[in-house]
């Protein structure tokens, strides 16, 4: 059943946003497979200032995503994969909500518009790094067109990982 994707709407992350990452990602389902709780408040302001610099710098970001009535309900974006093993050097993208909002479309029309971005950006292709576990993300990945590349053990957690990759059209239009 296809349905209409809610509107949503990204924006470059706010000081204010740190805080409302942080109320909405301390459900434990939504750090499941993000160590599985909660993260300090300081770790979100790092982020939210981190991704500005992305922004001014790339002109992409992990975004804040509000819904119809403005409300922060996560993030969704793209950045540079900044681990030492993987796809170094390639741009991920990703999303996080907060739990009340899951299975409502929200992560798919906001990665898509982050698809659109980063395309406009410049940007070849994207991959996105996905817990094997987490039905919910690889849905979405198959939803964004994107395709299986690699299955692998993270060397830290020794858990289980999927590498999906999709190319982007040139912003131009034309493949050189």
């Amino acid at each position: 059943m296809n349905r209409a994707l809610p509107v949503v709407r990204l924006r470059v992350p706010t000081d204010e946003d740190a805080v409302a990452w942080h109320r909405v990602f301390s459900h434990p389902d939504v750090m499941e497979f993000h160590g599985g709780r909660a993260a300090e408040l300081s770790v979100y302001e790092e982020l939210t200032a981190r991704q500005r610099r992305h922004d001014a710098e790339r002109g992409f970001c992990l975004w804040t995503v509000l819904d119809e009535d403005e409300r922060v309900i996560g993030f969704t974006g793209a950045q540079p994969w900044e681990r030492d093993w993987g796809p170094v050097g390639e741009i991920e993208i990703g999303w996080r909500l907060g739990r009340e909002y899951w299975g409502q479309g929200y992560v798919t029309a906001a990665a898509r518009l982050t698809l659109e971005r980063v395309e406009a950006a410049g940007v070849p292709s994207v991959v996105a790094m996905v817990d094997a576990r987490n039905a919910r993300s690889i849905a979405v990945t198959r939803r964004l067109g994107m395709e299986l590349a690699e299955v692998f053990t993270t060397p830290d957690g020794q858990q289980k990982g999927h590498c999906y990759r999709l190319a982007l059209p040139s912003p131009s239009g034309n493949s050189e």
